[in-house]
């Protein structure tokens, strides 16, 4: 081939054609050089052949010999077939069987030598003789080198409806053969050598078919020398497009911010507890940001309920009293709403106006945006949408930023002249990934909770002990406390078992006749949740019946206990954000997860982490771990291209190794122009999530 793979359609690989060409674009493979980058996705050995006196039942093995019959068995009373192969090496015989596929015959020949692998059966009718189902097979008359199937250790790919696995080994073998030589390593040389990382061709050949020394343990966990190689080559692109952009964004002319404080200090003379001195260092390291003459890009990250928001409107007061406006932006109706409730009555209190924005809002005030009457803005990504505008933005706050990404925030910095973004997450993050997701910013990390509170106590229950948990809320509630109980929907469904909100509302009700029970859920108008949470708050209500809506909101320090309802179906980041709404008082704090059989393997694991630990960076690491990266930041949202070979989690050492040489190249050729090549690479790799050398 003499066109770069990039460019090569994979239709005309050998073996590939029209037909075969549609059926890996669901793979999305639809160039020669998308098939190197597909890799396996676990190995068999099949290197070690056996006499067959010598194989075993029950595991992986391979044997050769000369075919000594084969017939076409049609099972009695049906139409299905089944072709049948039997082999000798003269040590004994071993039986091969395809189901449905007579046509197999037409592929063997008495007396031709042939290589078996699978897992070798008794036969179910005798319970004697070596069978094995659906087997590889190879002949030993073919060429030596070109055995893939068996004999060697043996790629195995996710494949599609309409393709074996089989199939595409065959045609990923005609790619490499066909393409590697005109693989062109866009790496500075200087590099491989540096983190004794092989060569580029060598890395894609024996990631995909690996040489006879091969170890098959190393290969199965990703970590082979050949698989590092082009991990390391996935990161380092990743970190050169963040590079680039948070070298962009510092060449960018910005606010430069003068408050006096004036604003702040009458906010905390009205609040009715002090900052910790975390979120006072923190607050300290936005403004010294908002001073600058460039955009700040900072991100805080803190756990449930160390006061986020807080330090949020400490920064926006501070653009308003400069004269300028700023918006808070939530991935949801429900969390901006949560933002507005919390905030609205301090920032009016302060003689400024503020209001809300969200897809489903009828009444827009946009009018009010647009002539500055607005000071602080809260909303939804209806802030981002072509009609609204701004007077005077200056400064954007975006909550649980992993939900949107980098396009989302390029998008609301157009709607001014380059504002300060500050970004909130409550999901703590490991730093490896801090570094990754948010690579383009800088961050603070709020690591300390307000003075008194004790960790809550969580404990797991499964439904034959719902007794001892109705005792623990009449024991609460007895002495003063509140008390929460979260359900997963909020009525029944005919093709759901979930309990519902609804009915548990009135099974408490029935339960505990002298109590008022309370009932809240999203698809109640804002001013009705309003009601039932000032009434929550106000302790006119005992039990507080809701969804996950109060996954976030407002603070009620006499809560002492969540009930959670079906547990098993919350996922870890969400039982935590949850267990978040309790404890926040100076009382002991409780939260009971109650779970449903059947309980699987993952959700008794969730579960079992709940009840270990309260620190968030432990569940993070936790929930990293079970979910991947990609569930656990949705990335497909996050403005970052996925990742095909490296791990961030199990890769961290080779993504510190990445980062630093990225940040280092970029500082000194900040757009690439010395290294086309790399360039293009880098671009290809971003292609479709950001346009990185013309971001701002």
């Amino acid at each position: 081939m003499d066109r770069d793979p990039s460019e090569f359609p994979i239709q005309y690989i050998k073996g590939v054609g029209p037909q075969r060409a549609r059926l890996l674009g669901r793979l999305d493979i639809r160039t020669a050089r998308d098939a190197l980058y597909y890799l396996p996705y676990r190995y068999e050995d099949r290197r070690n052949i056996k006499k067959i006196c010598h194989l075993s039942y029950g595991i992986m093995e391979t044997a050769t010999g000369k075919i000594v019959s084969m017939d076409v068995v049609k099972l009695p009373r049906s139409h299905f077939k089944i072709f049948e192969l039997v082999i000798s090496d003269g040590t004994g015989v071993l039986k091969g069987k395809w189901f449905n596929q007579p046509f197999m015959k037409k592929n063997f020949s008495l007396g031709r030598e042939v290589i078996l692998s699978g897992v070798v059966k008794r036969n179910p009718y005798w319970g004697i003789g070596l069978e094995i189902e659906n087997p590889e097979y190879e002949f030993t008359d073919d060429d030596a080198e070109n055995l893939i199937h068996t004999s060697r250790v043996v790629p195995v790919y996710r494949t599609t409806a309409g393709m074996s696995v089989r199939l595409l080994r065959s045609i990923m073998f005609n790619v490499i053969s066909a393409c590697t030589e005109r693989l062109e390593d866009p790496l500075p040389e200087e590099l491989p050598a540096k983190y004794h990382l092989p060569p580029l061709k060598d890395s894609i050949c024996n990631v995909h078919f690996p040489n006879q020394e091969a170890d098959i343990e190393s290969l199965n966990k990703g970590v082979s020398d050949y698989q590092r190689r082009l991990s390391f080559d996935e990161l380092f692109h990743l970190e050169l497009g963040i590079a680039v952009m948070k070298k962009g964004e510092t060449r960018e002319k910005g606010i430069a911010f003068t408050p006096e404080g004036i604003l702040v200090k009458r906010l905390l003379e009205k609040l009715t507890f002090r900052l910790t001195g975390a979120q006072k260092r923190v607050f300290g390291e936005i403004l010294n940001d908002m001073k600058k003459p460039y955009p700040m890009n900072r991100l805080i990250q803190g756990d449930v309920g160390c006061g986020k928001t807080i330090v949020a409107l400490m920064a926006m007061l501070s653009a308003v009293e400069c004269g300028y406006q700023a918006a808070i932006m939530a991935p949801t109706e429900i969390l901006a709403e949560q933002h507005y409730l919390n905030i609205h009555r301090l920032v009016e209190d302060l003689g400024l106006g503020i209001c809300l924005l969200t897809g489903s809002k009828k009444e827009r005030p946009a009018g009010e945006t647009t002539s500055g009457s607005m000071h602080i803005i809260v909303g939804t990504h209806a802030l981002i949408q072509a009609g609204v505008k701004f007077r005077k933005l200056g400064l954007v706050v975006i909550d649980e930023q992993h939900r949107f990404g980098v396009m989302q925030r390029a998008l609301l910095r157009k709607k001014a002249r380059n504002p300060d973004v500050l970004v909130m997450t409550a999901t703590p993050i490991p730093r490896t990934l801090a570094m990754t997701v948010y690579g383009d910013l800088d961050y603070s990390v709020l690591d300390e909770l307000p003075p008194r509170r004790s960790p809550v106590l969580t404990r797991l229950f499964y439904e034959s002990r719902k007794q001892v948990i109705y005792q623990a809320i009449a024991s609460e509630v007895k002495r003063g406390r509140q008390v929460y109980a979260v359900y997963p929907v909020i009525e029944e469904s005919e093709n759901s078992d979930l309990k519902s909100a609804m009915l548990g509302k009135t099974a408490l009700e029935r339960m505990f006749p002298g109590y008022r029970i309370g009932l809240i859920h999203g698809k109640m108008k804002t001013a009705e949740r309003e009601t039932v949470m000032a009434s929550f708050k106000n302790r006119e209500i005992h039990i507080l019946v809701s969804t996950t809506v109060i996954e976030v909101g407002v603070d009620v320090p006499n809560a002492t206990m969540m009930l959670i309802v079906h547990a098993e179906r919350f996922g870890l980041a969400q039982l935590h954000q949850l267990r978040g709404r309790v404890g926040r008082g100076s009382d002991q704090s409780y939260c009971l997860l109650l779970a449903y059989p059947p309980v699987g393997e993952e959700a008794k694991r969730r579960l079992e982490i709940m009840v270990k630990t309260t620190d968030g960076f432990t569940i993070a690491e936790e929930d990293l771990d079970i979910r991947g990266p990609g569930e656990f930041f949705g990335t497909r949202q996050s403005g970052m291209p996925d990742l095909k070979v490296a791990s961030i989690v199990r890769d961290a050492r080779l993504l510190e190794l990445a980062r630093k040489e990225a940040f280092a190249m970029v500082d000194r050729d900040p757009y690439l122009e010395k290294s086309p090549r790399l360039k293009k690479t880098v671009e290809m790799f971003w292609q479709g999530k950001t346009d990185i050398f013309k971001i701002g």
